[in-house]
């Protein structure tokens, strides 16, 4: 069992198997030598990265049967980053697999070095990729709607608000400067049978003790020195609706 990344080499060329799989040591190297034989090697294992000769038999010479394994390989893996390989100075069927969705390509005679980078670039792509993918996979199941949520910690708060959405209770959400407290409690207000109501937020620590008790429940006129007309408070505001404070 080795834990190298693997690598599908499709080339007729002998010669230029070995030197692959002596300059390129750091992979483990399958092998195919044509259309069938790739189609093989990828269904019993899919590889993230392949390089592809275009001239494959039974037209050595030419790049139809090239093109053909290109399309047959994106068909079975979609996310594969194909390599072409093409003669020297062939940039119009370069170009060609390019637009096909070949992710790069290289001329012979091989400069291993070149190879080795353009190959290191394909699996970093590869991967790079797989973890978006994962992340989106992991933000459309959050139970709120516009909140990311991928870690199971975040989900279950999630899924916690949703329950509580539809009760009366009370809710205390902990949690550090930032980190979101305000969203989930208006997803809370959206998701209640209060959201036709309106949300009304108050951030206690910014107002002073002594106007704290006015600014929640209001005061009346002539309530105190000052008072000069009546003030309705927060708690009245939000009445049929959500208060967050």
């Amino acid at each position: 069992m080795t834990n190298k990344p693997t690598l599908l080499v499709i080339e007729d060329d002998e010669g230029l198997r070995r030197q692959l799989r002596w300059g390129l040591d750091e992979y483990e190297i399958q092998e195919a030598t044509d259309r069938e034989s790739a189609i093989k090697a990828l269904s019993r294992q899919p590889c993230p990265v392949i390089t592809l000769d275009l001239g494959l038999p039974p037209d050595p010479e030419g790049v139809s049967e090239g093109f053909a394994a290109l399309k047959a390989i994106l068909s079975m893996q979609p996310d594969a980053k194909v390599i072409v390989v093409t003669g020297r100075d062939d940039h119009e069927h370069a170009v060609r697999a390019i637009a096909l969705g070949a992710y790069d390509f290289y001329h012979k005679p091989i400069d291993i070095d070149v190879l080795r980078l353009i190959i290191s670039r394909a699996y970093h792509l590869h991967a790079l990729e797989q973890e978006n993918r994962a992340l989106h996979s992991a933000t459309r199941h959050s139970p709120l709607e516009g909140i990311i949520a991928a870690s199971p910690q975040m989900l279950e708060v999630c899924r916690m608000i949703e329950k509580v959405a539809p009760t009366d209770a009370t809710v205390l959400l902990l949690g550090d400067s930032g980190t979101g407290k305000e969203v989930l409690a208006r997803a809370l207000h959206a998701m209640s049978s209060r959201s036709k109501g309106k949300f009304v937020a108050i951030n206690c620590a910014a107002i002073p003790d002594t106007l704290l008790e006015s600014e929640l429940f209001g005061y009346e006129k002539g309530a105190f020195t000052g008072a000069a007309k009546q003030k309705r408070g927060k708690i009245e505001d939000a009445e049929g609706g959500t208060l967050f404070l």
